[in-house]
């Protein structure tokens, strides 16, 4: 599905383009949770961003996004990259630093880089009472961004959606027999859920609709997970559908990285 770093980083390029306005990037935020918060993870974070320190209370969506502006510096091509590492795979990522293990934790970020080689990294994180805080780390460098080809994704996907339909269909009414939601109907309500979350209006329509595959074959993926674990275990289909589906979430992290790369170099274009 989106994520937070998915929602900031293609409003905020967007807003740094001159194609969105800031209150474009608050609304867009605001679908992942009401009250947001930008803190330092340290002093040289601090140094690095101009965020308060230590005293961070006062640290709300606005200064996240003059966090963001500060750190591109004035760039004319975009400044923000977007990571969704899981363990074992941190490409993207430089190594060794705590911002990449938060960042794996997450399973996601958001690096921002300047004109001379400064650069922060934002990792997301949602606290008890669902609030949600952007912690920022000072990076010693950026790797160079994995590179996604749009069309290759697309292609990938198309195969990935009709395997995760069959698999899930291949488990027939057995769901019914653990007391579990029809799976199908539960893909569909977290595909309408997808719908509270915007893109800006110069996304590429094909970008848009790689999102959009993406994010039903993730749907898919948990869902079947989530049968699993609800008391079908002894199920041999159910076993095959998690099988079948789980080698995807690669092509589904591959193809939403191709998607909003598309989206974030369009905003810089004409």
């Amino acid at each position: 599905m989106w994520c937070p770093s998915v929602s900031l980083s293609v409003w905020a390029n967007a807003w740094l383009a001159g194609q969105a306005a800031p209150d474009d990037v608050l609304d867009a935020l605001s679908a992942w949770a009401p009250a947001q918060s930008v803190y330092a993870y340290d002093a040289v974070a601090a140094g690095s961003s101009g965020l308060p320190w230590p005293d961070v209370t006062d640290a709300g969506t606005t200064s996240l996004l003059q966090t963001v502006r500060a750190a591109a510096g004035g760039r004319t091509e975009p400044a923000i990259s977007v990571v969704l590492p899981v363990p074992g795979d941190v490409r993207g990522l430089p190594a060794g630093t705590q911002f990449t293990q938060d960042a794996v934790d997450a399973g996601e970020a958001i690096l921002v880089s300047g004109p001379h080689g400064g650069a922060i990294g934002l990792v997301p994180e949602y606290d008890e009472s669902e609030a949600l805080s952007w912690i920022v780390y000072a990076l010693p460098e950026v790797p160079a961004a994995e590179q996604h080809d749009l069309g290759d994704a697309e292609f990938s996907l198309r195969s990935a959606v009709r395997t995760a339909a069959e698999a899930l269909g291949s488990t027939g009414s057995q769901w019914a027999d653990y007391g579990v939601e029809d799976p199908r109907l539960q893909v569909e309500e977290a595909m309408e859920a997808l719908a509270l979350h915007r893109v800006p209006d110069h996304a590429p329509a094909r970008a848009v609709r790689v999102l959009h595959s993406a994010a039903h074959v993730e749907a898919i993926i948990a869902i079947s997970a989530e049968l699993l674990t609800a008391g079908a275990q002894s199920s041999a289909a159910v076993q095959r559908a998690v099988d079948a589906v789980q080698p995807l979430s690669k092509v589904v992290r591959s193809a939403r990285s191709a998607a909003v790369s598309e989206i974030l170099q369009s905003a810089w274009r004409g």
